[in-house]
């Protein structure tokens, strides 16, 4: 069945600035990740059903999202384009500057595996049954991942004020 306008323009509305973070986040390209989310909300458009709780909701819009991402970069165009090459004079998008850009350059050198949980888990505030969900993995796993990626993160920034990670 798919999604009325109503109901659409709720979701854009609800979560397409989430959409757009974690798109960013994962594919370290906000043109690239605009497109995701587009790609994301056709998927979501077409494949729409009711759920019950606004979490399974959430849950299934945050999976289609990271799918799609995980297409993006696994597709021949993105291993053979190189834009940046190509078009030299234009400016990269600005990144956090400070400690914020060491944490956000450290998450990104992550394994996709540890750096998912991460950008779920602290990004889009999903707890760790959430997250599970949305990854179609068991929580002991999730949680298994989340803690080595914390201290991975720890590792690479010992004397930061990361302590709370």
């Amino acid at each position: 069945m798919l999604c009325t306008t109503d109901e659409m323009e709720r979701l854009v509305d609800g979560y397409g600035t989430a959409m757009l973070r974690l798109a960013c986040m994962y594919l370290n390209d906000k043109q690239l990740a605009e497109d995701a989310v587009q790609d994301a909300f056709l998927k979501v458009y077409r494949a729409w059903r009711h759920f019950e709780t606004p979490e399974a909701e959430k849950a299934f819009i945050m999976r289609v999202t990271v799918n799609v991402c995980k297409d993006y970069l696994r597709s021949a165009w993105k291993r053979r384009v190189n834009l940046v090459d190509q078009y030299p004079e234009i400016a990269a998008p600005s990144e956090p500057s400070g400690e914020q850009g060491r944490l956000y350059q450290e998450i990104l050198k992550l394994k996709p595996k540890y750096r998912e949980v991460i950008l779920l888990h602290y990004y889009q505030q999903l707890k760790v049954n959430e997250i599970a969900r949305i990854l179609e993995t068991p929580q002991s796993t999730v949680s298994i991942r989340l803690r080595r990626a914390k201290d991975e993160l720890r590792k690479r920034l010992e004397g930061g004020s990361y302590e709370d990670l």
